[in-house]
């Protein structure tokens, strides 16, 4: 299983509302993107652990990923353990990305942070020679470092340093966050409580972020990312023949 991109997150839909549309522009291309989600959002209050699962299931059928895997780190527990570090190592060698997306640098869930902390300390122990893995048949897994690290805007904002046009994927990522029923864009919360996050409100709100960068860019819907270890590295200006935006 070699992928082209790969994305963290800490709990099953934070791949899904921050990033979904570039999953789903990606896939759309050809591009072969795989999930990794470190918890099973266990803590959450709204829904199971079974009704993530399939959600979960839904979400990554809309998105057309070719691989997602849940680590099981414990939700609201998340440690940055040389154990935890090695399930990831672990996945990054076995998935070996060109490219790898993670969280937000700082944001206002707790785990948001402490999982891309998590994830960025195993990116780079994954590429010494002297920690050692094995895949699930015992044989030796190569080293392998990400030729370049992302991260993705949550709940609270930074100063992007690119912004992906996700115009034509607005509504397949609309899709796979909707796939998450019992967390988002809750008009009757029944027996329930309604949290953060499950208001019509907070839907509204995810769609006029992706509107507002899009429209900074220049496209309709656009999705934020900064580059971990910046500047941007280009060797070609190749990005900039590709479109024109309207600005």
């Amino acid at each position: 299983m070699k992928l082209d991109v790969l994305v963290f997150a800490s709990h099953p839909d934070d791949a899904e509302l921050n990033c979904g549309g570039t999953i789903a522009a990606l896939t759309a291309q050809d591009k072969k993107v795989g999930i990794i989600d470190l918890t099973k959002g266990e803590m959450g209050t709204r829904g199971t652990e079974e009704t993530r699962a399939t959600e979960v299931k839904k979400a990554s059928e809309l998105l057309s990923i070719s691989y997602r895997a849940n680590l099981d780190l414990g939700d609201s527990l998340l440690l940055n353990t040389r154990d935890n570090q090695f399930k990831i190592i672990e996945q990054i060698r076995l998935t070996q990305p060109h490219i790898c997306i993670t969280g937000a640098p700082f944001d206002r869930h707790p785990d948001h942070a402490k999982g891309t902390k998590l994830v960025l300390d195993a990116l780079f122990y994954s590429g010494l020679k002297k920690i050692t893995t094995q895949n699930e048949s015992g044989e030796a897994q190569d080293t392998w470092r990400p030729a370049h690290i992302l991260h993705y805007m949550q709940d609270r904002p930074f100063e992007p340093d690119f912004v992906f046009d996700i115009s034509e994927h607005w509504d397949t990522k609309r899709n796979a966050m909707l796939a998450f029923e019992t967390q988002f864009n809750i008009s009757d919360p029944g027996n329930e409580p309604e949290t953060y996050i499950s208001s019509e409100n907070y839907f509204k709100q995810l769609e006029a972020r992706a509107r507002y960068f899009g429209h900074l860019a220049g496209f309709e819907f656009g999705e934020p990312f900064k580059y971990y270890l910046s500047p941007t590295p280009l060797k070609n200006m190749d990005v900039f023949f590709e479109h024109t935006p309207k600005r």
